[in-house]
C-alpha cells in the first residue's frame, strides 16, 4: 500500500469516474486503474463497484476513503512540518472567500501580500459559506475567508476584523431623514436582501426583529450581488444594509443615503478559517497578519459590540 495509491483512491471517489480522475493526477488512466487494482488485490476487498454508472464505493470501499483522508494529512503534515522548521513560505496554497467579501478585500490585500511572499502561488475562488465548508472537508481548500462563527467542529476559527454594518436608506423612504437608525427600526417588509446562499443575508435577517419564520405575503425583492441591491433601492424599491468596506468606493451622489447604527452598532465577524488538521500554518498566519494589519486601518470603528452572528 502507498501514499500514492491512496491518492488515486480518493480521487476516484470524488469524480466516480477513472478518466477523470487520471487527469486530476496527471497520470495516465491505465496507470491510475492498475495501481488501484493493486491495492484491491492487496486487501482482497472491492473498493468501487465498476459496475455503477457512475462509479460507485462499496460499503468497505467507503470506510477506506474515509480512512486514506486521515492518512493523506498526515502524510501531507510531515512536509509541512519541514517547511515550518526551515521558515519556508511558499507552494500552491489554495484560498476560498465568500461574495460579500471577496471584490472589496481582495484589493486591499493581495499586492501587499504577493509582494512580501513572492514564493506563495495563491489560487483564489469566490465560493458560499457552504461549499467552502465542504471543500475544505474534503481537502480542496486550505483556508477561506468568510463571515463566522460557523459552529464547525472539523473547523478552526481565527477572527481578522470586525466589519460594521451601514444601512442603505434611499430618498422617500421612511427613515431617510433619521441620522442614525436602530437595529428596532428595520423591517423585513421593506428591505432588500441577497438571494439564498449567502451567510451575509442571514445575518440581516437576524436583525430585522418583525422576521417571521413562517412564509407571508409581504413583498420581498432578492439579489445576487450588493451593487445590484444599491442600484435597486435607487428605484425607490426599499432599503438595504452594507457592509462598511463596501461603502468606501460608494459614490459621492449616494453617500448621503448611508446612514449608521445607533450604539451598540451591529457587526460581522471575519474570519480566515481552516482544517482543525492545521496543515501550511505559516501561510495562513502570513495572511492573518497581512489581512488584520491593513484593515485594521482601514475600519474606522473600533470596539463594535456584535449583536448579530452570521453563522449559517
Amino acid at each position: 500500500m502507498t501514499i500514492t495509491q491512496l491518492y488515486y483512491v480518493l480521487a476516484v471517489a470524488e469524480h466516480q469516474n477513472f478518466t477523470k480522475a487520471a487527469e486530476k493526477c496527471f497520470v495516465t488512466q491505465p496507470t491510475l486503474s492498475m495501481q488501484i487494482q493493486k491495492l484491491e488485490d492487496q486487501l482482497d476487498i472491492q473498493i468501487f463497484d465498476r459496475s455503477k454508472k457512475p462509479i460507485e464505493l462499496t460499503e468497505v470501499g467507503k470506510k477506506i476513503v474515509n480512512q486514506a483522508k486521515n492518512i493523506v494529512n498526515e502524510a501531507d503534515r510531515i512536509q509541512d512540518i519541514v517547511d515550518q522548521q526551515k521558515g519556508f513560505i511558499g507552494g500552491e496554497f489554495r484560498l476560498g472567500i465568500i461574495p460579500t467579501i471577496m471584490p472589496t478585500l481582495l484589493p486591499m490585500f493581495l499586492k501587499t501580500f504577493i509582494k512580501r511572499y513572492p514564493k506563495v502561488k495563491l489560487k483564489i475562488e469566490e465560493l458560499t459559506t457552504d461549499e467552502i465548508i465542504q471543500r475544505i472537508n474534503d481537502g480542496h481548500l486550505d483556508a477561506a475567508i468568510a463571515a463566522t462563527p460557523l459552529e464547525n467542529e472539523s473547523i478552526k476559527e481565527r477572527p481578522l476584523y470586525y466589519e460594521p454594518f451601514v444601512s442603505y436608506i434611499p430618498k422617500g423612504h421612511r427613515l431617510h431623514d433619521k441620522k442614525k437608525i436602530d437595529t428596532s427600526d428595520l423591517e423585513m417588509d421593506d428591505m432588500l436582501l441577497l438571494e439564498d446562499g449567502h451567510c451575509f443575508r442571514d445575518g440581516v435577517i437576524n436583525l430585522c426583529k418583525s422576521f417571521k419564520q413562517q412564509e407571508d405575503d409581504n413583498f420581498q425583492l432578492e439579489s445576487g450581488s450588493i451593487e445590484m441591491l444599491v442600484k435597486l433601492s435607487n428605484e425607490g424599491l426599499g432599503m438595504t444594509l452594507l457592509p462598511y468596506l463596501n461603502t468606501l468606493d460608494i459614490k459621492e451622489s449616494e453617500k448621503q443615503n448611508l446612514h449608521s447604527f445607533n450604539d451598540p452598532v451591529p457587526a460581522r465577524e471575519v474570519s480566515i478559517i481552516y482544517h482543525k488538521s492545521e496543515l501550511k500554518m505559516q501561510i495562513i498566519e502570513a495572511l492573518h497578519t497581512v489581512i488584520s494589519g491593513i484593515i485594521r486601518g482601514a475600519i474606522a470603528f473600533q470596539n463594535v459590540n456584535i449583536i448579530s452572528p452570521l453563522a449559517k
